[in-house]
């Protein structure tokens, strides 16, 4: 028999299992209609507009690493053009490995150096992103036989029994032609990219191509399907500490490309140059670099004013306050979108690759950076920094302390959201 007090008790915890539950749902449903709002918002301001990106942009830069040569290339129509005129020169092999190919002009350009190269004897090898591509025709990414195509699957099975290293996409952007000639960075396929995207590649010719050579490989072979062939991946005579390619693994679950960033900050003694199309660091890349602000280190960081991902643009937001109160300095790029995932330290050390400081990129994705222990390198990058510093505006912490009451409860309550991107 049960008393009052005994249906007061019940009626306790009922409604504190009821009020749990409540509060459960409303943590994720809250923040998940606000991003929905945000980017609904973003979409109809975006139609509404029209504009087209100008800016700066450094020539290529050209350097020598050992036996290695270098070109740093800043705008896209340069680089394109450099990357298909290495496909028309290729004789043996190319590999090939984007995460968006747009079947667009400039797509289509790629496409047929590719199929050219093949009918003159050349072995080609394709890697792409299934997801990524999912607006692209399948009929575009249909390629002759003796051409060797891996899409990365769209789903993973192993997703549904929780598998978090199953989850990540292939966002890594790598050419490889002969063994001798590879390209790194930030430019996916297309024309968009050609002239409105202000992003960052990286050209090497000689010995440290096998860097790229050996990542797509190791790539290759881990999911290749049947009817693919495997490459053998021979080993290198090539011991330089100039260079050195980082490489996420998901599957593996290998991600040096944080530990990278993390020693870098952490060595710096003078300054840091970070230019980031997505910056959302954890909390212990937050602390490293907030660390290194207060202890004098000069610490600047272009981002966009405006990324294609509003969502990437407001979570960013919610560290502003912590980095300016430092004296960490924001930089806001201008006029066009900044995708570029660089960075320089004291003037020694360079990284330029795939992976932004973000989650996704971090611990999540397929990515590959090159890291270059070099002072004429670093000495360019800073040249790039400081032509991208002029398309840039400072954001101030008074400036930014004055923002919107709205601006500040959107970015608590997007919050929970930093760890999915």
């Amino acid at each position: 028999m049960v008393g009052p007090v005994d249906h007061l008790e019940l009626s306790a915890a009922t409604f504190a299992r009821l009020t749990i539950k409540r509060t459960l749902i409303a943590y994720a449903v809250v923040p998940l209609a606000a991003a929905g709002a945000i980017v609904a918002l973003d979409h109809w301001q975006k139609r509404t507009k029209s504009r087209k990106a100008a800016f700066p942009h450094e020539k290529p830069l050209h350097s020598t690493v050992g036996e290695t040569s270098t070109t740093i290339f800043t705008f896209g129509v340069e680089v394109y053009e450099e990357m298909i005129r290495a496909i028309d020169g290729a004789t043996e092999r190319i590999f090939l490995e984007t995460y968006i190919w747009k079947g667009d002009a400039l797509g289509q350009r790629f496409k047929d150096a590719l199929v050219a190269a093949s009918e003159r004897g050349v072995e080609v090898f394709l890697v792409y992103d299934g997801f990524a591509n999912l607006v692209v025709p399948r009929s575009f990414f249909q390629f002759p036989a003796g051409i060797h195509v891996l899409p990365y699957p769209v789903f993973r099975p192993q997703v549904l029994l929780m598998s978090i290293k199953h989850t990540g996409r292939d966002h890594r952007k790598i050419l490889v032609v002969d063994d001798t000639i590879g390209f790194v960075g930030g430019y996916n396929i297309g024309t968009l990219y050609a002239t409105q995207w202000r992003d960052t590649h990286l050209r090497i010719e000689g010995p440290a191509a096998w860097e790229l050579s050996s990542a797509f490989i190791d790539f290759w072979n881990l999911n290749l399907r049947s009817g693919h062939p495997s490459i053998p991946s021979p080993g290198t005579d090539l011991w330089d500490p100039g260079f050195q390619a980082a490489r996420n693994a998901p599957a593996r679950r290998v991600y040096p490309i944080r530990n990278i960033y993390l020693e870098a900050i952490r060595r710096a003694t003078s300054h840091i140059y970070l230019t980031q199309a997505y910056f959302i660091p954890d909390r212990e890349l937050l602390d490293v670099i907030l660390a290194a602000a207060q202890r004098g280190i000069d610490v600047r960081i272009i981002v966009p004013e405006a990324s294609n991902h509003v969502l990437t643009d407001w979570l960013s937001r919610g560290l502003y306050s912590k980095l300016l109160r430092a004296g960490v300095t924001i930089w806001l790029y201008r006029n066009a979108m900044v995708h570029a995932k660089t960075a320089t330290v004291d003037g020694e050390w360079t990284t330029i690759g795939t992976a932004n400081i973000d989650r996704l990129s971090l611990t999540g994705n397929y990515e590959i950076n090159m890291t270059i222990y070099d002072q004429t390198i670093a000495q360019q990058m800073e040249e790039i920094f400081t032509v991208d510093l002029s398309n840039c505006r400072q954001l101030h912490l008074e400036e930014w302390e004055q923002r919107s009451p709205v601006a500040k409860l959107g970015e608590i309550v997007l919050t929970p959201l930093s760890p999915l991107l």
